[in-house]
């Protein structure tokens, strides 16, 4: 079953990528030649960079070479997707466009009439003439046509003259194929340029305000910094990160929540880059749950080393505030290590008539949150979608998508994230950094 599913995966894919080369080198080009070649080659080596620098990531290839390989292999991904949007929306343009050039083309026919005022010269038949069986001598035809020409009479017109054939150029098919090509390609390089742009310039700041029944009126305003998903890896690195670890300090928060997908790689390649999480500033600290990228990355060793960085790891464990109950639980990935999520070891015990807000990554924990009397769970994980039209499969996929929803007398609010996975691309959901401010309902 699962060989089906990748065959007709890689199927859908190649189709897809002919459709791109169709549509961008054969259909642009008169003939073979560099021109097609160099096309080709681009057509076929950006997938191939593609699934090289996911098999790097993922495989544990050396360090410089998931560098190398990250940029341009990420960034088709992207570029692919909106110049396969771009040319779906040029199959309705293209004959719009053709109709357009032949009717500007098609030259306008004057009709052919007689002029005014010019006198027609008919011509009487001599039917004595006619009724003569003799044929008509040289020297009659030559006076007759000495007389005709003094009659100021014109000969008659000769053959019509063929136009001279028009000068060789594209044909209309090639040049709309052009157009409509370089269209898509300047919309695909415009949209991920912009969208990459907006996360290597770093997170904005969102505030939300979240009411809480059971939170004192000493807690009111209460603000929490969430950060999710900040992906730090080969193409996300250390300056990245000291720019979200100076956002987050800009809002002077009382606590800092890391809900998970911190890194996309070991801690041997990515310490440096997480190193600037050590000057993180928060009058209760910064806690710290799991993702699921953490456990492709080696969770255990990863606890450990934001624990030295700083942050408090809340691995299936609750704390108490003077306030509330803070607790986190373990992404579902950990299942497979035997690490997964336990409600029961982290809130099983508790005073159900204190608040409690809960740190767990993926947004699809709602529903035990619900269950074990979670006021307000803090999560990450969707992206936002990251590239639309992904927004709309990931929010099948996810209870919630972005932002703040009620499930019961539980609150979930799921930030969109800081950073980026594959390309540092985002198009339609731009990264942030929460606020979260606790509202007392008793205030």
């Amino acid at each position: 079953m699962i060989i089906v599913f990748v065959v007709l995966v890689l199927a859908v894919f190649g189709g897809l990528h002919w459709y791109v080369w169709r549509r961008m080198v054969r259909d642009t080009t008169a003939r073979p030649g560099v021109a097609r070649r160099v096309g080709t080659a681009l057509v076929v080596g950006g997938p191939f960079l593609m699934f090289a620098a996911i098999a790097s990531e993922r495989g544990g290839a050396p360090f410089w070479l998931q560098q190398v390989l990250a940029w341009p292999g990420f960034l088709w991904m992207a570029f692919s997707l909106y110049l396969l949007l771009g040319l779906l929306v040029g199959e309705v343009v293209r004959p719009l466009f053709r109709r357009v050039l032949e009717r500007r083309s098609t030259p306008a026919v004057e009709p052919v009439g007689v002029r005014e005022n010019t006198p027609v010269r008919t011509r009487v038949p001599d039917l004595e003439a006619e009724s003569s069986s003799e044929p008509e001598t040289s020297s009659e035809a030559e006076a007759g046509a000495e007389a005709e020409a003094g009659s100021g009479a014109k000969p008659g017109p000769g053959p019509a003259e063929k136009p001279e054939p028009a000068a060789t150029g594209p044909s209309r098919r090639l040049f709309v194929s052009r157009v409509v090509g370089g269209a898509a390609a300047a919309a695909a390089v415009g949209t991920v340029g912009y969208g990459t742009y907006g996360v290597l310039r770093g997170p904005k700041v969102k505030r939300v305000t979240v009411p809480l029944a059971k939170l004192p009126r000493s807690a009111h305003g209460y603000r929490i910094a969430v950060v999710s998903d900040v992906h730090l890896g080969p193409v996300l690195g250390r300056g990245f990160a000291q720019k979200v670890v100076d956002t987050i300090n800009s809002t002077q928060p009382d606590l800092i929540a890391v809900v998970g997908d911190l890194v996309d790689g070991s801690v041997k390649d990515l310490g440096p880059a997480a190193a600037p999480l050590a000057q993180l500033k928060a009058r209760h600290g910064s806690f710290f749950v799991t993702g699921n990228h953490e456990y492709f990355s080696g969770a255990e060793e990863w606890v450990t080393r934001v624990r030295e960085l700083g942050l408090r790891p809340l691995e299936n464990a609750r704390t108490e505030l003077a306030d509330f109950d803070l607790a986190g639980v373990n992404d579902v990935a950990g299942e497979d290590e035997g690490q997964g999520p336990d409600f029961v070891k982290a809130l099983g015990d508790r005073d159900r008539s204190r608040a409690c807000v809960l740190l767990a990554h993926q947004p699809v924990q709602i529903h035990d949150s619900v269950e074990h009397g979670v006021d307000l769970q803090l999560s990450g994980h969707t992206h936002g979608g990251q590239l639309w039209p992904g927004s709309l499969i990931a929010d099948q996929a996810n209870p919630t998508l972005a932002g703040l929803e009620r499930y019961g007398d539980t609150q979930l609010y799921v930030s969109r994230g800081a950073g980026a996975w594959g390309p540092p691309t985002r198009v339609g959901a731009p990264s942030d950094i929460t606020i979260v401010e606790l509202a007392s309902r008793q205030a």
